[in-house]
């Protein structure tokens, strides 16, 4: 099989491997967890609304009767319900091999997260970063462990206020505050594979393109030209699956389809913005990020 035609049937099996997904009800999330799934990976579904999660859980087990899938509860917008989640993982299982940080919000209206940050920066990136170091030591605990960040192309119109970070001095943009998100999203890769420095555990990102999920439900415009341009749920996850398991990938490596603005296609090795590579500020927002979770990193 060619390199550029890379699909879910270059998952090699997954058995005795544990993965979470965030947001996995729906959309890419969803996708996600039913190749690991399907590949005979336990895959747990991390989601807000139980029933929704229920839903997809049965849907995999429809489609797949041998799959172990097991849904646990996590709200990204609420820092206590992450140390809950972690801690609910951490009593069951004593390592984690792939962590998924896929959940997002897109282009609200203005809101905040239950600890006062502004919701597509506390949901997208506060909220994973949160969960990611209460889980590392299991994730170091399992050999050849991942963790892959999901961000999107719209970390080019990304540019952190740290003056502003929850958007209380400035007129609220969703498209602006998204796109912050998620080179925040690209910044904690950089930043985190830095800090692990561990051929035991790689830290990816990827991107899905233009992809038709529940996300777009915000933009009238979106959901129209989905009809057009949009690839299907299944195409649009596979460059995390890649970003997830591909051999060949490296700490830091970006994940996205091969077409026309990377659009659509099969996944590659995409490059970022320039800003997204910036060292200083993916370092000033690995501090922020700490001191407003009031986690620090350790890997003891």
């Amino acid at each position: 099989m060619s390199t550029n035609k890379w699909t879910a049937e270059n998952i090699l099996d997954q058995k005795g491997r544990i993965a979470i997904v965030t947001g996995s009800s729906s959309g890419i999330g969803f996708e996600t967890a039913k190749a690991l799934a399907n590949k005979n990976a336990k895959v747990i579904i991390a989601v807000r609304n139980l029933a929704k999660g229920e839903k997809a859980k049965s849907k995999i087990l429809s489609l797949n009767k041998n799959a172990d899938v097991e849904l646990m509860k996590l709200d990204l917008a609420d820092l206590s319900s992450v140390k809950a989640f972690a801690q609910e993982f951490k009593n069951k299982f004593q390592k984690l091999d792939l962590l998924i940080n896929n959940a997002g919000v897109m282009i609200p209206p203005y809101s905040k997260t239950k600890d006062g940050f502004e919701l597509q920066m506390g949901t997208n990136h506060l909220g994973h970063f949160a969960l990611t170091l209460q889980l590392l030591d299991l994730i170091n605990a399992a050999p050849n462990a991942r963790i892959v960040n999901v961000a999107s192309a719209a970390h080019k119109y990304g540019n952190i206020d740290f003056n502003d970070l929850n958007w209380e001095k400035r007129k609220y943009k969703s498209w602006r505050a998204y796109g912050d998100s998620k080179i925040a999203n690209l910044y904690f890769t950089k930043e985190l594979a830095k800090r692990i420095n561990d051929n035991n555990i790689k830290v990816t990102a990827a991107h899905p393109g233009w992809t038709a999920t529940d996300l777009q439900r915000h933009s009238g415009l979106f959901s129209f030209l989905n009809n057009f341009f949009a690839m299907n749920q299944e195409q649009g996850a596979l460059p995390t699956l890649r970003a997830a398991i591909d051999d060949s990938a490296n700490s830091g490596d970006y994940y996205g389809p091969d077409g026309w603005q990377e659009w659509r296609g099969y996944p590659v090795k995409v490059d970022m913005t320039k800003l997204a590579k910036d060292d200083t500020i993916a370092k000033k927002l690995w501090q922020v990020s700490e001191e407003l979770t009031n986690i620090k990193f350790s890997l003891n």
